[in-house]
């Protein structure tokens, strides 16, 4: 049974999480960003993966279940202020939410 290096693991979980932080930056609709936060959330997971499997310990994937945990939390939290929103606002674009400024 071959491995994957765990260079290559780490560079995966990098340009996912890149891909994730552009997409939060450049994206309008806060669903959009939600969905991105996620991403970033999996490529953090898949990063202790790695790095557990490397080690051959299974703290990575004891790290992941935290992860898994903590993004469930965030998307219904997310999503009930989504939901605040859009029926505040009835839209989803986050540049319509600048009311909010103390």
């Amino acid at each position: 049974m071959s491995s994957i290096p765990m260079e290559a693991g780490l560079l995966l979980a990098g340009i996912l999480f890149v891909i994730g932080m552009v997409s939060v930056m450049i994206r309008r609709n806060v669903i959009f960003m939600l969905i991105s936060v996620e991403i970033m959330l999996n490529a953090a997971g898949l990063a202790f993966i790695v790095a557990g499997s490397h080690w051959a310990q299974p703290d990575g994937q004891i790290m992941f279940i935290f992860i898994l945990t903590m993004a469930a939390a965030e998307v219904s939290v997310g999503l009930a202020l989504i939901l605040q929103l859009y029926h505040h606002l009835k839209t989803l674009d986050s540049d319509a939410a600048n009311f909010m400024k103390g």
